[in-house]
């Protein structure tokens, strides 16, 4: 195993880590807000860290193509759906379901999509797109801001939304195309 896929397994290993931080937080526990957005950034950081370790010392490899990508949308997924709740009992900016809604579906879509990619063609892969890594970065700014309760994140979610509609339109599109370039067994009879 790769120093970068141990980078990356980290960044799913925190991921209850951040849950817990999250569920038990009130404010009357503050302190535990601050360790979720702590877990959130380091796992933030560790993203970019695994990918530049990746490339850089030629470290990808097959189970870290499929592994980044199912650490970014399991971190977020859990994020804002726990958000969601948490923001609306708690904190000074409340996140809205329909944003919740969106970026959820997106990448819901894009994991039953990859998988279903790697099923029928197990070479094929959708590689990350600009706009995919832009999104996932407004995404990661939206938690980041909420948690820090930062009332101007509002014009960040907005952002993120549009280029969650795109992307994920995008990763739809590129998606179909490989699953119809797919070469299917013949039949018999």
């Amino acid at each position: 195993m790769t120093f970068a896929n141990k980078v990356t397994l980290f960044r799913i290993v925190s991921i209850p880590f951040f849950i817990a931080a999250l569920a038990f937080y009130t404010p009357e526990r503050a302190f535990l807000k601050w360790v979720a957005l702590g877990i959130f950034l380091l796992a933030v950081v560790s993203d970019g860290i695994d990918g530049y370790i990746a490339r850089s010392h030629r470290q990808k490899t097959p189970a870290g193509a499929i592994l980044d990508p199912v650490a970014d949308k399991a971190l977020l997924i859990t994020a804002f759906l726990l958000l969601y709740r948490v923001s609306k009992a708690h904190l000074a900016v409340t996140l809205p379901l329909w944003v919740v809604i969106l970026v959820v579906s997106r990448d819901v879509m894009i994991l039953i999509g990859g998988a279903l990619i790697l099923m029928v063609n197990k070479s094929r892969q959708i590689a990350p797109t600009f706009w995919g890594k832009a999104t996932t970065s407004l995404q990661m700014a939206t938690v980041a801001g909420i948690l820090l309760e930062i009332p101007a994140v509002r014009f960040v979610w907005w952002a993120a939304c549009l280029l969650t509609a795109i992307s994920g339109a995008d990763y739809a599109r590129r998606g179909i195309h490989a699953l119809n370039e797919t070469q299917l067994p013949a039949k018999t009879c």
